[in-house]
């Protein structure tokens, strides 16, 4: 009889329903890689933008595709996604739309990322980009909040930040904004223009939050890794370390360890990024590191200490990187064992095919992750949250999720304790 209940308790925690019940964060998503497919069709159709197809089915055979052949292949998206991203109706109702799928999964804190520069032309400045992208998420959260069961204090509110991206490389073509600063500063080296536009972004984004109260919470890089080192941005991530704003880097991605070690040392990174890498001492290209293995296990340690979060993206990770073809390979499991604090996040839900929801099955179907891994990795995405407001509100508003996340769990009968150790899958 025992073994029975324990099968139903098992089926009822780790369910889809559940897991689609279960509150949730979303803190690495980037807009631009999250546009609905219908609605880039359409704004293609308005702004007279040629698609490679003009049908949803259409855009996931030749786009939006479940693997990709390489970083490469993964990225041709981006330039048809951010062609229709070029006016604030269009960036607003982008916003609102991912707001609503979020919402319609059970996240309940999003932190949405993008790169405002790629979005900015003599038309269109800095200020009126982050306006229209709040106006958008701003609508759908005053809609979701105004119901009963959030004003009575029953469920917990959505609630939402902004992260702007600085890009660790751009060439002519990216948008207006980093052609006419490439041509600006024709003889200066690569690297300095580099350092000069996430200079001029991240002055931008502590003016738009002191003057202009929008809620950008975090800075972020992001970019291809190899070739286009942190250094060049360290004068941006000092800015913000001076101007109390919270940092994130895109590393150990396609990279080895010691660019995570970097983006913490030098970049002062309280998140990394995906950090894909960070256990594989194989990855390790510094040649005075000698022994890779204690490298590893001290930068881990490190981490753990300082509570340094990773955000993990599974899908993406394995449409990127051929040696996770086998999902059960990836270092997530590795991570959770040691106890470092990771949460599970999307990086795009259009071009990667997924949600929240999804990436927890993956990591219940492929990695073992048991009632108490998924409970953890949620509540890690709400404490480590950049949140848009003081600590002591999110200090409250974390309690009132993890209230919330257990009347859940009493309703699908899962104990707190004592829950089976694996799924099967």
């Amino acid at each position: 009889m025992q073994v029975e209940d324990d099968a139903v308790l098992e089926n009822a925690v780790l369910s889809r329903e559940f897991l689609l019940a279960l509150p949730k964060s979303d803190l690495h998503v980037h807009l631009d890689g999250s546009v609905r497919p219908s609605t880039l069709i359409e704004l293609a159709r308005d702004y007279n933008i040629t698609l490679p197809a003009n049908t949803e089915e259409g855009l996931y055979q030749t786009v939006f595709k479940e693997r990709y052949a390489s970083l490469a292949d993964y990225l041709k998206g981006f330039q048809y996604t951010c062609a229709v991203m070029q006016t604030e109706p269009a960036l607003e109702r982008i916003a609102y739309e991912l707001a609503l799928d979020n919402l319609d999964e059970g996240v309940r804190l999003l932190e949405v990322r993008f790169a405002p520069q790629l979005h900015m032309h003599h038309h269109l400045g800095f200020v009126p980009v982050l306006k229209a992208v709040d106006r958008g998420l701003r609508r759908a959260a005053d809609e979701f909040n105004s119901r009963p069961q959030i004003r009575s204090g029953k469920e917990p509110p959505f609630v939402f930040g902004l992260i702007v991206c600085a890009m660790r490389m751009f060439k002519e073509g990216f948008s207006e904004y980093y052609t006419n600063l490439l041509r600006a500063q024709q003889y200066a080296p690569p690297r300095e223009v580099y350092s000069l536009a996430s200079l001029e972004l991240v002055r931008a984004a502590v003016c738009a939050r002191e003057q202009h109260g929008l809620p950008i919470v975090g800075f972020d890089l992001a970019g291809e890794e190899a070739g286009y080192p942190p250094d060049d941005h360290r004068a941006a991530y000092d800015f913000a370390h001076q101007n109390f704003m919270k940092k994130t880097v895109h590393a150990g991605e396609a990279y080895g360890p010691e660019s995570i070690f970097q983006a913490i040392t030098r970049l002062h990174a309280d998140r990394i990024g995906h950090g894909t890498f960070l256990m594989d001492p194989e990855m390790i290209t510094d040649p005075t590191i000698t022994d890779r293995a204690g490298y590893v296990r001290a930068l881990s340690q490190y981490i753990a200490d300082r509570r340094v979060m990773l955000e993990v993206c599974l899908t993406s990770n394995q449409q990127t990187i051929p040696a996770l073809a086998d999902l059960s390979s990836h270092s997530l499991r590795k991570q959770r064992d040691s106890r470092l604090s990771v949460s599970i996040c999307t990086d795009n839900r259009t071009v990667s095919r997924t949600t929240v929801t999804r990436e927890l099955e993956l990591a219940v179907k492929h990695l073992g992750f048991t009632f108490k891994d998924v409970r953890a990795v949620i509540m890690h995405g709400f404490k480590r949250s950049f949140y848009p407001g003081t600590y002591l509100s999110k200090r409250r508003y974390v309690r009132q999720v993890l209230d919330y996340m257990q009347e859940i769990e009493k309703k699908f009968g899962a104990a707190i304790d004592g829950v089976p150790t694996s799924i099967a899958g």
